[in-house]
């Protein structure tokens, strides 16, 4: 199986499996003499692990995680780091029953006709159990950008048909402070209370919703992105539809910037403290494949939870007509512990092009 790897000089690999023993991922090209904080790693993990809320999966794992190499003396060394999760509570026998049925919407299928294998425990890599491993290595590549001043956040903006109205996040560490301060992780508190007393209601109701998460990220130099087939956005949407049920990615004005004149549309450039900005940021921080200076904005967009506590018909192995129902611990809406991954994507996409426009300077 090709496809584990991300990243071209701030690269990693992930390993593992949902049900397997454990899970990892091993970083290749961070600097040496980057201070490493294991308990930011972990403090990120925390975001993302499952049980935390009556709103998520109630599988129960500490994701503690383990350095195996690449650290001294909590700086790294500029050879390979290594980081190391042990899966602790999964139930392979919740699984035993789809051991031959193709669950709706979900990876079987396909992963039996291309591999004419598949681990049926949980889906194996394709379970967003995986996705545990990106964490980790986005908190360190997180730790290489705040050393050059670039931060990024993330907040959940919709579930179902509830969303944020359009809001500019201008100070991270408050909004933070915000987010965390509900289990959805949205920063307007009355219509979080929403949120989740929809994701509630429909967990009762044995089905799932899907949601909306936006990212920002602030100080980020001009000139990170490589034309043609590099550009800063195009990698950043690669690396954001990789997590598994997200549907839809979108910058800057995204979609509606199609029902825009150009003389709307256009980001008039003017001179302020010495420093080129834009008036408007509807580019989203990226001209031409190449970040601006000004705030680079995205929108991500999550399907439903495939897995639903319903009968539902399906096909096996064999072709036949089955009913299947869910079983087992599953979010009824991911976007929650999603914020913390797309941070994380983000953060090895910027922390791979830091290092690639460093390199191209003379």
């Amino acid at each position: 199986m090709a496809g584990n790897s991300f990243g071209q000089l701030f690269r990693i690999s992930t390993f593992g499996e949902s049900h397997g023993e454990a899970i990892g991922v091993i970083i290749d090209g961070c600097p040496a003499g980057l201070e490493i904080d294991v308990d930011f790693i972990q403090h990120e993990l925390d975001l993302r692990k499952p049980g935390q809320s009556k709103i998520t999966t109630q599988r129960k794992e500490s994701d503690t995680v383990q350095i195996l190499s690449g650290v001294f003396e909590n700086k790294s060394t500029g050879t390979p780091i290594a980081l190391f999760i042990k899966n602790e509570d999964h139930r392979s026998k919740d699984y035993s029953h789809n051991m031959d049925v193709y669950r709706p919407s979900h990876a079987d299928y396909t992963y039996d006709a291309k591999y004419g294998f598949r681990d049926y425990r949980g889906g194996g890599r394709s379970s967003a159990r995986e996705t545990a491993a990106r964490v980790a290595a986005g908190a360190i590549a997180k730790l290489l950008l705040k050393k050059q001043g670039i931060s990024i956040f993330a907040h959940v903006t919709a579930v179902g048909k509830i969303s944020v109205p359009d809001s500019t996040v201008s100070d991270i560490d408050v909004s933070f402070l915000r987010r965390e301060e509900n289990i959805i992780r949205c920063i307007e508190p009355k219509i979080a209370d929403e949120m989740i007393h929809l994701i509630d209601s429909v967990r009762k109701d044995g089905d799932t919703i899907g949601g909306k998460i936006s990212c920002v990220i602030k100080g980020c130099e001009v000139g990170l992105g490589e034309p043609v087939f590099d550009k800063l956005h195009a990698d950043l949407g690669k690396a954001i539809l990789s997590i598994n049920a997200v549907h839809g990615f979108e910058y800057g004005s995204g979609f509606k910037g199609s029902e825009m004149l150009g003389s709307q549309h256009n980001d008039i450039f003017e001179k302020s403290n010495e420093q080129i900005k834009t008036n408007t940021n509807y580019a989203g921080g990226i001209l031409g494949g190449i970040s601006n200076g000004m705030d680079i904005e995205f929108n991500v967009a999550f399907k439903p939870v495939a897995t639903i506590m319903h009968n539902q018909k399906t096909i096996n192995a064999d072709g036949e007509t089955v009913e299947i129902k869910g079983k087992g611990r599953h979010d009824p809406c991911v976007v929650p512990r999603a914020v913390v991954i797309v941070e994380a994507m983000a953060a090895l996409v910027l922390a791979d092009h830091y290092l690639r426009n460093k390199n191209s300077k003379v």
